[in-house]
């Protein structure tokens, strides 16, 4: 039997449109980024187990395809697994985000970086995920970060910039919905759970959009938490909600049980109201938006489309993740675009122009005036491809034309140069 052909589970090949619909997606994002000041950087695909495994990622940690140490024995896996530490046996890992390394790459370079810096990473990551439709083991991020910024013009930058790509991609409809972790713990402290409830309840939330209101509180009670707390909650739920979506102070409040912080409330306005200015992607407050990475510490957003039932990113601010390798907290925020999800939603328009064309040759032309020819065009701005001429010519030409090609020529044995080409389009 022969051996499989296909690339490992849950990871991809790309043929060569899909290629170049990647990557004119990953250069207009590229650019927006640019443009608003933000610098690109790299980081390496695997970091030091421990650093992977430090608390940091989450969930994410359980996913991370780690690196065997060089030189192990049968002996060795044999004693690590008696042991019940198969953790032992590795030291590396393939990064399953693009913030840890951030993070680890901040305090290596901190001398070298401005005060406050703003930072472009895409790359791929690793999870061993379950395959399934739009989760995959191999996947690419797209990641703005600001570092060094404690106040809300971080978070304003970031929706900015984000909005700008998505515009930018053609991707129209979208909103952004914002929260934040310290008004969901003075929401589970007004409602009365207790602090040691707090991680549980936020688990359940987090599925409101999937289960309803009826499920969340289904699940609370079979949780057994604080029961009157789950009551509160219910009349919570029952209470009517605003139809005015202006993005302020009194919509925010009105939201919210009373007794939360006032001072968080007017962060989230400021930032609503700088974004609205600036002509941006909508923002909608969702007091009971979660985002499940433990590591947010304050406004928390994700990208949402009124036809889709899942996020096209998201993120957050995190300032205590740096201090764990500095020894001192730097504050910092950061989004991301769900790229793999929002690539297959783009109907991107490839205009190549008169800049593409394929010289169709005839079989006695010589190959040193087909390389003339090609390098002609080539220093003249033009992308070209050599085919060679077949009696299925409309095959051929469907075929180029697929590849984003817009117009071709024939070359014969009379060709002497570019000149002498008559242009045909394609298409």
């Amino acid at each position: 039997m022969a051996s499989p052909v296909t690339p490992p589970r849950g990871m991809r090949d790309f043929l060569p449109r899909d290629k170049a619909r990647r990557e004119h997606a990953l250069g207009i994002i590229r650019a927006v980024y640019s443009d608003f000041g933000f610098d690109e950087i790299e980081t390496p695909v695997v970091e030091d187990y421990a650093r992977l495994h430090s608390g940091l990622g989450g969930d994410n940690e359980k996913l991370a395809f780690n690196v065997l140490k060089r030189g192990l024995t049968p002996e060795d896996a044999v004693s690590a697994a008696e042991s019940g530490s198969l953790d032992s046996l590795a030291d590396l890992g393939l990064r399953f985000d693009l913030t840890v390394p951030l993070a680890r790459f901040y305090a290596t370079h901190r001398a070298e970086l401005p005060p406050v810096f703003r930072a472009v990473q895409i790359a791929p990551v690793w999870r061993a995920e379950r395959p399934q439709k739009g989760r995959y083991r191999q996947f690419m991020q797209c990641d703005i970060d600001i570092i060094g910024e404690a106040g809300p013009l971080a978070e304003i930058e970031l929706i900015s910039a984000t909005s700008a790509a998505l515009t930018a991609l053609g991707l129209i409809g979208c909103r952004v919905r914002i929260n934040d972790r310290r008004l969901l713990t003075g929401m589970l402290d007004a409602f009365g759970f207790v602090p040691a409830e707090h991680p549980g309840v936020l688990i359940t939330v987090d599925k409101l959009d999937k289960i309803g209101t009826a499920g969340v509180l289904a699940e609370l009670r079979e949780r057994n938490v604080t029961a009157e707390a789950v009551n509160r909650l219910e009349e919570f739920f029952a209470r009517p909600t605003p139809d005015d979506q202006l993005f302020g102070e009194a919509q925010i409040r009105s939201q919210l049980p009373a007794g939360v912080d006032d001072t968080v409330i007017a962060e989230l306005a400021t930032i609503g109201t700088a974004v609205t200015q600036a002509d941006s992607t909508p923002l909608v407050f969702d007091p009971f938006l979660v985002r499940g990475m433990g590591y947010y510490t304050g406004p928390i957003f994700e990208i949402e489309h009124p036809e889709l039932g899942y996020s096209l990113g998201g993120g957050g601010r995190y300032d205590g993740m740096i201090g764990r390798f500095l020894g001192q907290n730097v504050p910092a925020t950061g989004f991301s675009i769900g790229f793999e999800r929002i690539v297959d939603l783009l109907e991107l328009a490839e205009d190549a122009g008169t800049d593409s064309l394929v010289l169709v040759y005839e079989q006695d032309v010589a190959p040193a005036t087909l390389v003339a020819l090609k390098s002609e065009l080539i220093a003249a701005g033009k992308r070209v491809r050599l085919e060679k001429r077949v009696k299925n010519l409309k095959a051929l030409l469907d075929r180029v034309t697929a590849e984003g090609f817009s117009a071709f020529a024939f070359v014969t044995p009379a060709t002497a140069s570019a000149a002498d080409l008559e242009l045909k389009p394609l298409g």
